[in-house]
C-alpha cells in the first residue's frame, strides 16, 4: 500500500474508544445510511471468536503465530497487542479490497491503531472518539455483556482510563450520553466529510 499515493482513493472514517462506549453501535448504524457509500473495515485478531462471531464477518481469526507472521511481512495498516499474545490489527490487503469496490472505508478500532491510521493518512482520514459518560458506567455497560471474566473487565477498565487521555489527539469527540443523540452527531459528522448532504432525522 502506498501511503504518500493515496489521492484516489476513497476515505478513512476512524471510531475509536475504550470497550463498551458505544462505538460499534455507532458504526453499525452509519453502515446502514447507503448514501454514505460505507463499508466496514474487517480487523484481524488472535483471540477467539466470541458468541456466534463468524471469520471474515466480525474478524479475521487468526492464530497468534500467524498474525505474527504477518506482522513480519509487514503486512498490516496499525497492529497492536492488547494483551500477552492478544493480537489485533488491519490488514493492508483489507482496506485495498474495499477502496477497489470505490467505498469509504469506517473502522471500528483500538485508540491506538486508529490514531497509527490517522498518522499515515492525515489528510483523508476522519478520527472520531467516542467518550462514555464515565468509567464506572463503562464498568455496567462490560458486565451486561455477561462475555468476559471479572479480571478481563478489570483490565478493560485500567486501560479504558489510559484511553480516555487520548481522546484530544482525535479530529473530534463524540460524547454518548445519550445513544440516539450520539448516532445522529455521527452521521452528521461523517455526512460532512464525505460530501452526502446531512439528514435532520439520520
Amino acid at each position: 500500500m502506498e501511503e504518500n499515493n493515496s489521492v484516489n482513493n476513497g476515505k478513512l472514517i476512524i471510531f475509536s474508544a475504550p470497550s463498551g462506549s458505544g462505538k460499534t453501535t455507532i458504526v453499525r448504524h452509519l453502515l446502514e445510511h447507503p448514501e454514505l457509500n460505507l463499508a466496514f473495515s474487517i480487523s484481524a485478531t488472535s483471540r477467539d471468536p466470541r458468541g456466534d462471531e463468524k471469520d471474515g464477518e466480525n474478524y479475521y481469526f487468526l492464530s497468534a503465530r500467524t498474525f505474527k507472521d504477518h506482522i513480519k511481512n509487514n503486512d498490516f495498516l496499525e497492529w497492536e497487542e492488547v494483551y500477552r499474545d492478544n493480537f489485533y490489527g488491519t490488514l493492508k490487503s483489507e482496506v485495498e479490497r474495499l477502496w477497489k469496490m470505490g467505498k469509504n472505508v469506517i473502522f471500528d478500532i483500538d485508540v491506538a491503531g486508529g490514531l497509527r491510521i490517522k498518522r499515515k493518512f492525515p489528510d483523508q482520514t476522519l478520527a472520531v472518539f467516542v467518550k462514555p459518560p464515565s468509567v464506572d458506567e463503562l464498568k455496567i455497560r462490560l458486565k451486561k455483556r455477561k462475555t468476559e471474566s471479572d479480571d478481563k473487565i478489570n483490565m478493560r477498565i485500567a486501560k479504558a482510563s489510559v484511553e480516555l487521555a487520548t481522546a484530544p489527539q482525535f479530529d473530534t469527540v463524540i460524547k454518548n450520553y445519550d445513544l440516539d443523540t450520539a448516532k445522529h452527531e455521527a452521521y452528521n459528522l461523517v455526512a460532512d466529510f464525505v460530501g452526502v448532504s446531512k439528514k435532520s432525522n439520520a
